[in-house]
């Protein structure tokens, strides 16, 4: 057994395949476990005003221990996600304001607790000493590792001058960042003098994008050195903000997210700058300010291109062998029978064609497509690959 325990460079080996299934079998208590004596022991982790740890910080501590068995079982697999996630956990802490004491704090308690659930379960299986001596120092040279990206992520911010404390562009990444934590929130917000809002609309600009900051609201968050840069309005997009924006955005070139709760404020963000790559690629009409509310059906079928290839690859696969006008002419009028929902002469008036042309037509497609449209989900999916493809083909210039 021992020939397995040495690595290269001094770290330990893949160990047995027996004591990683007897690690791995705790895996899923030992998570809570952690979570419950670091919201004990770490003041700044503890549930307050009924705000327990951020889900980003409870998603780490599971991965990061999957990566620690993946580690000592030889896997090949790579870090990358839990490298991140450490690393953005000390970003967290810069961009709150606070030390790296704290999550420092939480780390040591983390090991702790691992090691003596992992020391338990070695007395009580029985393993060799020699798997508990190699066990013990690679957990906590583990625990060295993970705190040192939380580190590099911490300095990341620090050293790249970013805002200060009380700098309202750090409270806006704040609210934007997945799982950030409300009591935190609460006392940033409070700090720069600004009321947490219920919901929230997001705007996105493009780079570069001109924008009068003295015409802005006072109470609208704004971040212009973002690469894609935006802004949050509180409360949510109506006609007094629209008039706002014409104001600070006089080039009409932005779209605005959904209103949606606080939380979601990066979903907003998100879909807003989706339908601002749509106008650019030409595949929305660019007339001003562009509202994704105008627009739900456009972002949710364009929302994924290369998906929707793959889709439309599988759900078109009778026509591929046919000549390109033939079948044209086909998914045109199969998209006009399905959008009038199986009426002929509304299909024909869409087509500008002779009712009966149309149900021509229907009776070859219907050969093709016998079990797409008899049954209704394989119709349904049909029907939006088809409208899909409609709206990329009114591409604009």
């Amino acid at each position: 057994m021992t020939e397995t325990l040495t690595g290269r460079g001094g770290r330990p080996g893949a160990l047995p395949p027996q004591v990683i299934a007897i690690l791995s079998a705790e895996l899923p208590s030992l998570a809570g476990e952690i979570m419950g004596e670091i919201r004990r022991a770490v003041p700044e982790y503890a549930e307050r005003d009924g705000t327990a740890v951020p889900d980003a910080f409870r998603v780490t501590v599971e991965q990061t221990m999957a990566a620690f068995l993946n580690q000592i079982s030889g896997s090949s697999v790579g870090h990358e996600r839990r490298d991140e996630l450490c690393r953005e956990l000390g970003r967290t802490v810069a961009y709150e304001g606070r030390t790296l004491d704290a999550l420092q704090a939480a780390y040591r308690v983390g090991v702790q607790v691992a090691w003596r659930r992992v020391a338990a379960v070695a007395r009580d299986k029985r393993l060799p000493a020699e798997v508990m001596t190699r066990l013990a120092e690679a957990l906590f040279a583990y625990n060295d590792e993970l705190a040192s990206l939380s580190v590099q992520g911490y300095l990341e911010v620090r050293s790249a001058g970013d805002e200060p404390p009380g700098d309202r562009r750090r409270l806006l990444r704040l609210v934007l960042r997945p799982g950030a934590a409300t009591g935190a929130l609460a006392r940033t917000a409070k700090a720069v003098g600004w009321e947490l809002p219920g919901t929230v609309a997001m705007v996105a600009m493009p780079t570069g994008a001109r924008c009068i900051r003295e015409a802005l609201d006072a109470d609208v968050l704004v971040n212009l050195a973002d690469a894609a840069p935006h802004l949050l309005i509180p409360g949510g997009y109506g006609p007094e903000r629209a008039a706002m924006l014409g104001r600070a955005l006089p080039e009409r070139r932005f779209a605005v997210g959904l209103t949606v709760p606080l939380e979601e404020a990066g979903d907003s963000l998100r879909w807003a700058r989706r339908a601002l790559a749509l106008v650019e690629a030409g595949l929305l009409e660019d007339g001003g300010p562009t509202l994704c509310e105008r627009h739900l059906l456009e972002l949710w079928l364009l929302s994924d291109g290369p998906l929707l290839d793959q889709l439309a690859r599988r759900e078109l696969a009778a026509l591929a062998g046919m000549p390109r006008t033939r079948r044209m002419r086909m998914t045109e009028t199969l998209g006009a029978w399905l959008e009038a929902q199986g009426n002929a002469v509304e299909a024909a008036r869409r087509l500008r064609l002779h009712p009966q042309t149309v149900r021509y037509r229907m009776r070859q497609i219907s050969v093709t497509f016998d079990r797409q449209l008899t049954d209704p989900a394989a119709r349904f999916v049909l029907d939006a690959v088809l409208r899909a493809h409609r709206m990329r083909e009114r591409r604009t210039p």
